[in-house]
């Protein structure tokens, strides 16, 4: 019976560090949003009607890509950790890369889209800005990340 309700703790237990730790990951994840939304808001400098269209249309996009990456992600890693690529044939090895262009067309075309979309809501000046943004916001994330050095 002890063993029973100690087994019922260490699982009580288990939970509740993984959730923690979810959370922790999307409380960073929320937290980098929140630094990009403001570096983009800063770089574009949008009007108040300019940012009620846009912030709407851009978000679509980040949470269709973010969910596609993480999706493709996942599915590939299961595919190719070592063990597997060692024993992967060549034919299994093209259907993999297949995929994975699949992924890169369907990313290339939803960025495409925000690009259309955008068009209607700000000037190409201001998309290509956008663009900009993206690319700095990205390298500032790096550069921070490798300045804090390995975690220990």
């Amino acid at each position: 019976m002890k063993t029973k309700n100690i087994f019922t703790v260490l699982l009580i237990l288990l939970s509740i560090s993984f959730y923690a730790q979810e959370t922790k990951i999307f409380e960073k994840k929320e937290k980098i949003y929140a630094l990009k939304v403001a570096f983009i808001s800063n770089d574009l400098s949008l009007t108040s009607n300019e940012a009620e269209k846009f912030w709407p249309i851009y978000n679509s996009y980040e949470n269709k890509q973010f969910d596609l990456k993480r999706q493709k992600f996942i599915s590939f890693i299961k595919k190719i950790d070592n063990e597997s690529l060692n024993k992967m044939s060549d034919k299994e090895a093209l259907i993999v890369l297949t995929q994975m262009e699949a992924t890169e067309d369907e990313l290339f075309q939803m960025q495409k889209k925000l690009i259309f979309n955008l068009k209607s809501v700000i000037s190409p000046v201001k998309i290509i800005k956008l663009k900009k943004a993206e690319e700095e916001f990205k390298k500032k994330l790096l550069q921070q990340y490798r300045d804090k050095g390995p975690r220990r």
